[in-house]
């Protein structure tokens, strides 16, 4: 039966997401500002091609990790429901069993991805169409920062695991430390042993395996090592992960499929307008992974509830989070409206940058408020482990929302790339959040099923 009116305990204060999302939100905004660091590193060099050729290469690294983002969004949901027994030996082997499929499949892509290196490579600098220089750049950062791909990709399962297991204040401090990390090192790199470009990219695998190591050690406390040991050797039994993997797999693609569309449309320009991008990106990343730290705590909670099958508890979780989200969005709006050029400013000194960049702040002031619909009930969404519905939901908003915009709006040129980009975003949230009132019609058929997709 589906406890459709009382909670299993007290029931929670709208403050309780609240606090458990803030250390996720710190967490994720770090990332984007070591960002902001290595663009304003390059962005203060001689030459426009070095941060252009560095956002190029680290385009190319992301597509493979958001692509490959399954590993922590199946990891957190299925984790988070891992704790639906009331036995605690079959909690904890439960837990584990993710734990090492997702950390065992991660490694295993990371140094798959090292072996394709080159074809990655060259796919990526045929279809940015990008000068000789901007590819020399390109090269030269991604042949540097490939090598942190299996820590990278093992990170996201470990980090995932974590959300779901609302460890979410260890997730702050391990994402605190290892970009003080990153920085350090890329401010060595490149102004104490001079590696440009390439030490930019060193210091991020450095701190891709320090994170590793710091992670491991972090869940070693919250799972039984002899079970871990056990399940290790038997990893290969990955059906349920791999079933919701294959959706949020195609889900991603054609995540990846537009955000590419918008770099390499914008090299495709001329150098100018891929640096233009690179910064503006950095605005897109502050919103997406801010907004996410909200989405995260809702996809630990959801998935919480969808293993006690409790409606109430999972839509009060929704509703609550809905809240937060939408009070975020307004606070990045009127942070973007209030210190934009600032922002920018710090970001390059070069004043053609600068001004051109300048011109799209009233874009990035209205990104939040229409992109935080989509990143919560993608939240939602993977607390329910509903891979297909966030399958369907891309596809469709990148068809219609994204390229067929593109198509009315191309001859705005990079202007009309980011309104479709926002044209993509409005469709996402409005189709998840339909599908979500769709399932909440009928809980006990449509969410507390058997089937995890």
């Amino acid at each position: 039966m589906v406890q459709q009116t009382e909670y299993s305990g007290r029931k929670p204060h709208v403050w309780h997401l609240f606090f458990l999302a803030i250390p996720l939100i710190l967490a994720n905004i770090t990332t984007p500002l070591l960002g902001l660091v290595d663009t304003a590193i390059l962005g203060h060099m001689d030459a426009t091609h070095y941060l252009a050729g560095a956002s190029i290469g680290t385009l190319i690294l992301t597509q493979l990790y958001w692509i490959c983002g399954f590993l922590k969004m199946s990891t957190t949901g299925l984790s988070a429901q891992a704790g639906r027994s009331d036995i605690a030996v079959l909690q904890q082997e439960r837990r584990t069993k993710v734990l090492v499929q997702g950390v065992s499949l991660g490694i295993v892509l990371g140094f798959l991805f090292i072996l394709l290196q080159s074809p990655i490579l060259n796919a990526g600098l045929y279809f940015s169409q990008s000068s000789q220089l901007l590819s020399e750049s390109t090269q030269a950062y991604f042949n540097v920062r490939i090598w942190g791909a299996p820590a990278a990709l093992a990170n996201m399962a470990l980090v995932g695991w974590l959300i779901g297991q609302q460890k979410t204040k260890t997730v702050l401090m391990l994402q605190l430390a290892v970009n003080v990390i990153n920085i350090i090192f890329s401010l060595l790199f490149v102004f104490v042993f001079d590696w440009g470009v390439k030490g930019v990219a060193a210091a991020t695998v450095v701190a891709e395996f320090a994170l590793l190591g710091f992670s491991l050690l972090a869940t070693k406390s919250l799972i039984n090592m002899t079970l871990f040991k056990s399940i290790w050797l038997k990893w290969l039994s990955l059906k349920p992960l791999l079933t919701l993997n294959s959706d949020i797999l195609l889900r991603n693609l054609a995540l990846q499929l537009t955000l590419a569309f918008i770099v390499f449309k914008g090299a495709a320009m001329g150098a100018q307008v891929a640096a233009t991008n690179a910064i503006l990106m950095q605005f897109f990343a502050l919103i997406a992974l801010g907004l996410d730290g909200v989405a995260n705590a809702v996809e630990a909670l959801v998935g919480e509830e969808k293993g006690k099958k409790n409606q109430m508890a999972l839509a009060y979780h929704v509703k609550v989070g809905l809240l937060w989200s939408s009070l975020f969005a307004v606070v990045y709006a009127l942070v973007f409206w209030q210190y934009g050029s600032q922002i920018i400013q710090l970001l390059t000194n070069q004043t053609a940058l600068q001004k051109e960049a300048s011109t799209y702040l009233g874009l990035m002031i209205l990104l939040p408020l229409v992109a935080h619909w989509c990143f919560l009930f993608d939240g939602v969404f993977v607390g329910l482990s509903k891979g297909k519905a966030m399958r369907d939901s891309m596809i469709i908003s990148a068809v219609f929302g994204f390229f067929l915009t593109w198509w009315f709006v191309v001859d705005m040129g990079n202007a009309g790339l980011w309104v479709a980009l926002l044209s993509f975003l409005a469709f996402r949230g409005a189709i998840l959040g339909t599908w979500y009132v769709f399932l909440m019609a009928k809980p006990q058929q449509r969410i507390f099923d058997k089937n995890i997709a």
